[in-house]
Parts: structure tokens; sequence; C-alpha cells
């Protein structure tokens, strides 16, 4: 740049081309990066799977006679499906709602033997129970194997406050560990009352002697339901959700040789044409069993099994708890999932119905157990419930069985001797890959079915596992511009099918993040997901809320305020008219209240019936007390004045502390409703050392002096 005189000028050439430049080498740079990945990532391409459409046309076309059909796409089903395929034989599947809607969605997230299983085995001298264990650990190993993006390992703390107990739950770890063999995940240890402390500080420290630390599985129950699901799409078989069965085609003898079904999109109906069809419904087994012979005898004993969300600082982030005997009997489980907190379950006999609803009850009494171990730093409170669901969970009984009360805890394969329909039913999500060998063993034997091969399904990897590693993020991030949170999540999410999601993603116009607009500010979903879900098979805007994203069980809030975007996304990608639009925003919202929604608002109308009609005037008197200009709230500003009122003096930091102990909902005010539920705690005793309870209790002796006439 001799020739330019002008030193300015010169310096804005200079400073021009380098940009430009930068620039270039820039989206070089990222071009190579991206062709790296994507070069990875054609390697399997033999694992792309249909669109629905191209599998609804399969299973219309009249000429084709499939092998096996399976009704149900949950756990069972779907791994049924990916045996079945792999063997070589035709196989179609079909679920009425979205795969992993039901039972298989709402589980605790543990991939586990069952270490009270053992502790029963050995107490009880149950052989059946011990086998269910080595079953349950060997298949353990083989989720971390096949789906490691979604499967992890956790270690799980034993509290211990008694002595002679230490040895007793060694004893019993250990033997956990050495039923796993060389399939086994880190070994269990022993740790002291201070070591204890320091990995989970959150803990009750009176009278803890210590604790055991033993290895667990945890997943994505409903990611790894759908895994299975496309990957047997992508070996061949052929799978749709939404696709209901309306009833059985049987020949003159009275053999199943199909199904009469429905597309509860598009609400056409048509035959499929099936040499052997398998009954893998879970909690619904007994009613598809019924379609084909109608006095079958029940084999299903639902059972019900809540959880709660809660914040994450309810829990280390590395570190899960198990209570082994709450009070109840049962044991409960307390583990981060996902940046928040699960806690369940509970055991109860309930009806069977598509959505079960946790009862405020069953939330208050994991709320309770929960209060057992932690410390008094943590004030347990309703309000910080962020979602709870309730799960059935199918436990069976033998039909033919003289004693009637005898209750399977492994899972039964059953035949109809005329239809010949086959039926899995039982087990957990844990041996679902047992089930679903032992399943297609027995439809093989039962219709003279012809596969190619014997079963392949263990050791085989899922879609998004192949060329996945831990720290695959980190390419996510500088590929690029995804915030840490979102990259973390896609890559656990997807496995390396996350360079497909983020080709979806658009700019969010900030200097940074670059690219991932979240759904919601308080959790790592993107709108991209959404649109990326729709080629996963999503049609619904439950499935994208329940089932592609976890939304729904990590924050119900969060998921409403999410609605609009979910549902416009889906509009323009699936040409939903306002109809539809309208269908899809009730629909949805129905559904997010039974994830403990509804609960809450129930408890809240019937709040009013623990108390006297003279009980409420004066506590109306005491919220009013505080509530002096009538707009039905208290705020940290109304506190202090009726502070003052007293002549109390509290710094602002503690103002703020005195209404978070009775904020439900977390709007930094509080309502009459919330003030209601602290009064019933108060009277029943289930709060004790509330400050702010205190206060009102001082209000209210005032305003019986008044009301007295004194």
């Amino acid at each position: 740049l001799n020739f330019v005189k002008n030193i300015k000028y010169k310096k804005t050439i200079l400073f021009s081309l380098s940009t430009v430049t930068g620039l270039a080498l820039y989206t070089k740079i990222q071009k190579q990066r991206k062709s790296k990945f994507y070069d990875s990532i054609q390697q399997n391409k033999k694992l792309e799977y249909p669109t629905r459409e191209e599998q609804i046309r399969e299973l219309q076309n009249e000429k084709t006679v499939f092998d096996v059909l399976i009704i149900g796409g949950g756990a069972t089903g779907c791994g049924t499906a990916l045996d079945s395929t792999t063997r070589g034989l035709k196989t179609a599947m079909i679920e009425r709602y979205d795969f992993s809607s039901g039972t298989s969605s709402r589980s605790t997230k543990l991939i586990h033997g069952g270490v009270r299983y053992l502790e029963k085995a050995f107490l009880n001298l149950d052989m059946e129970q011990f086998n269910l264990v080595i079953e349950a650990l060997h298949e353990r190993a083989n989720f971390l194997k096949i789906a490691p993006h979604l499967c992890t390992q956790l270690p799980i703390m034993l509290p211990i406050y008694q002595w002679w107990r230490v040895p007793y739950f060694w004893a019993g770890s250990k033997m956990y560990d050495f039923l796993a063999g060389k399939r086994g995940l880190k070994s269990s240890y022993f740790l002291s009352k201070e070591r204890s402390l320091e990995r989970f500080p959150m803990l009750k420290e009176e009278k803890l002697v210590g604790s055991v630390i033993y290895y667990d599985g945890q997943q994505n129950d409903t990611r790894m339901n759908i895994a299975l699901a496309l990957t047997a799409a992508a070996k061949g078989a052929v799978v749709a959700n939404h696709v209901e069965l309306i009833d059985f085609i049987k020949d003159d003898d009275g053999k199943i040789i199909g199904a009469h079904v429905r597309d509860n999109i598009t609400k056409e109906k048509w035959d499929i044409n099936a040499k052997c069809v398998i009954n893998a419904t879970g909690p619904f087994t007994d009613g598809i069993r019924k379609l084909d012979e109608t006095d079958a005898k029940d084999i299903v004993i639902p059972s019900s099994g809540i959880h709660v969300v809660l914040p994450e600082y309810y829990s280390p982030q590395g570190m899960g708890l198990l209570d082994p005997s709450t009070s109840d009997g049962r044991v409960l489980f307390f583990l981060p999932w996902k940046g928040r907190v699960i806690a369940g379950t509970t055991d109860a006999p309930t009806k069977i119905t598509p959505h079960p609803e946790p009862t405020e009850e069953e939330i208050n009494f994991i709320l309770g157990e929960i209060k057992n171990y932690l410390n008094e730093d943590i004030n347990v409170r309703r309000g910080d419930v962020l979602a709870a669901w309730s799960g059935i969970r199918p436990l069976v009984k033998n039909p033919n069985a003289t004693d009637t009360q005898s209750v399977a805890r492994t899972h039964m394969v059953l035949v109809n001797d005329k239809s010949k329909l086959v039926t899995i039913a039982g087990g957990k999500w844990t041996t679902y890959r047992a089930m679903a060998e032992d399943v297609v063993d027995k439809a093989i034997e039962v219709c003279d079915l012809k596969p190619k091969n014997g079963c392949v399904t263990e050791g085989l990897k899922l879609i998004g596992s192949h060329n996945w590693t831990p720290t695959m993020f980190i390419r996510l991030i500088q590929t690029f511009g995804f915030e840490k949170e979102v990259a973390v999540h896609l890559s656990s999410t997807y496995g390396d099918r996350a360079f497909e999601v983020a080709d979806y993603t658009k700019m969010t116009g900030s200097r940074w993040p670059l690219v991932g607009i979240r759904l919601s500010d308080e959790l790592p979903f993107i709108e991209a997901e959404v649109k990326y879900a729709i080629k996963e098979y999503a049609r619904t805007a439950t499935d994208i809320i329940s089932n592609r994203t976890r939304l729904a069980f990590l924050n119900v809030q969060s998921s409403l305020e999410s609605v609009p975007k979910i549902v416009t996304i889906m509009a323009k990608e699936l040409n939903w008219d306002k109809d539809r639009v309208k269908e899809e925003i009730k629909s949805v919202s129905e559904f997010i209240e039974t994830m403990g929604l509804r609960a809450r608002q129930k408890a809240k109308i019937g709040l009013s019936h623990n108390f006297t009609d003279n009980e409420i005037k004066q506590y109306k008197k005491v919220f009013s007390k505080f509530d002096y200009d009538n707009d039905g709230h208290i705020t940290v500003l109304k506190l202090k004045n009726v502070l003052q009122y007293l002549n109390q003096d509290v710094a602002i930091n503690e103002l703020h502390e005195l209404i978070d102990e009775v904020d439900l909902d977390n709007n930094g005010s509080i309502e009459f409703d919330e003030f209601l539920q602290l009064m019933y705690s108060l009277k029943t005793g289930n709060v004790a050392n509330n400050r702010f309870g205190h206060i009102a209790s001082t209000l209210q002796k005032e305003i019986d002096v008044d009301r007295s006439g004194g």
C-alpha cells in the first residue's frame, strides 16, 4: 500500500482487509470443523430412519404381511421391535399416544439391580428376587454400553444413624458389587461422619455415624425409549406413534391374523396384516387381552408411584441419597437429575388411567420423608415442588396360580392357545432387553416364524451413541456458538445427533451465545429441538413438552410458559389451522395440570374445609393486618410495617427470608391461600420454628382480644 499517501486511508484499508481476511478464515475453519464432524456422522447414514408419513404408508400397504405386530410403544414394546427386526423378522409396532408416554417416562430414572430386592431375597430366602437382581445387574451394564450419552454412573449414599447398621449395609453393598461381577460399576465404600457431611452437606448431622456409598446407573428414560424406537426404525421396523388398536382380525379358527387400527392424528382407519401379535402395553395389558378374549382373567395389579422434583440445592449434583426404610416400609430415592432433584417413590393401589396424577397427600408424604434426612438449614417447602408425577407400575400375578395374592416381581410371557396372542407383562425398565428377547423367542415358537438369526441386541449401540464422547459438548460450543449449559444438554440428549439438531438453530442476535434460543430461560431446551422432534415423529405439543424435551418433568411453570412458542413452531412446520392450534393449547395445558398443578389447586380449594367458619374469619383479620391496602398480597414492605407495629426491628434480607418461608408460588409475595396453608401447618404441628408463623400467631392473639369485646 505504498501508493497510498494518506496514513488515515492506509489504516482504514488495512483494517478492512484484515477484517475480510479474518471473516474468510473463520468461515473456512468453521466449514472444515463442520465437515469433519459431519463426515463422522455420515458413517452412520445406514441408521437413518424413514419419516412418520412413510411409516404410515407402509403400515397401510394391503400387500404387506408382517411377521410380528407389536402393540405398545413403551420400553418393552420398542425393545421388542428392535429385537424382532434385528433377527430379520418383518416387524411393525404401534402406540396409541407417543413413544414412552406412559409408565416408561415416569420412572425413578435409575438403571439398577435393586438393593431392596437383594435384601428381601436374603431375608425371605426368595430365589425369584435373587434372580431378578442378577438379571438386572447384567442388563445395567448393557445400558451404559449401548447408550453412554443417555446413561451414567451415579454414586448413592446410604446414611447410617446406628453403629450396628454399619456392617449390615457395608456387607449388603459389597454383595451387590460381587453379584455384578466383571460388569460391575465402581466399588462401594464406607465414609466417616465427617466425610459423609463433606460429600452431602445437606444431610442431618445429629446421630449420624457415617455412610455407605454404592453405585448404580441413571438414565434419561424417555429419551432412551425414543432411541430404541428410532433405532428399530433405522434397522427396518415400521414404527408409528399415535396409531391405536381398535380390534383384532381373526381367521375362522379364531387365530389373530392382523389388527384394525386408527391414526389418531388424521383419524384414518385401516387393517394391518400380521402372522403374530405381541401385547406389550404395560398397565393396559388386561384391556388388550380382553379385547381378544372377553373373559380373560386379570394379571395386572396396578400400583402407583409418585415423584416430586425439587430445586438443585436440595442435593449435591454428584451424589444421590437412599432412605432404606420410610415410614410406610418402602425405600425412598433422592437423586440429582438434569440440574434438579428427584424424590420418590410411593407405592399404593390405583386405578388404570392414561394420565395418572399425584395427590396432595402423596406429595406431602414425600416431603415429610425428606425432612427426616436434611438438616435444619433446609426448609422443605411445598412451594419448592417444581413438578410432580405419578406412574403406574404394572405388577403381575399368574392367572393360573392357586394363590391369587402372589405377585411376581419378574416379567411374565403368556400365550392365548386359541388366538396365539403373545403377552409380555411385569418386569422393570432395567430388564426391558431381556424381556424383549424372551417374548420374541416365544413368538417365534408359537407362530412358527422364520428369523434369519438369533438375538443380537446385547451390546447393540443405539442411535446417537456411535461417535459420542463425553467432551462432545465442547465441539458444539466451538463449532456453533452454543452456551455451555445448552451444549451439554444437547450432547447428553442426542449424542452425535446433536449436530443435526444444531442445523435447525437460529441466531440469537446476541454477542453470546451465537445460536440456541431457549424455550424457557430456566432450562436449556431450545427452539431448534421442536423442529427436530417433528423429524423424530412428534406430532403434538404434549409430545414435545413431555417426551422429546423433559420440560413438564422438570418445571411445570416453565412448561406452561413455553407452550405458545412450541405450538407456534409446530403450527408452522405442520400447517396447523387455528382450530388445531386451540386444540393443542387446551390439550397440552390439561396434560401439564396432571404433572402436579391440579393437586396444588385442589389443595388450595380444599384447605378451607380444615377450618371452622369462625377460624377462617379470624385468619382473614390476621391477613388484613398485613394486607393493609387490601390488594390481596403481603409484600416485604407490608411485612416491615407490621413488624414495626409489633416493635420488632428486622433487617431487609431477613424480611425476604420471612416471605420465602411461606411463598409457595415463589413470586415474592404471600396470598391468602398461602397464608392459610401456613396456618394449617402450624395448627397440625407440621411446621416448627417458623418465624412468619410466630408473627402471625402474635397478631391473632391481639385480634382474639378484640373479638371477645375486651
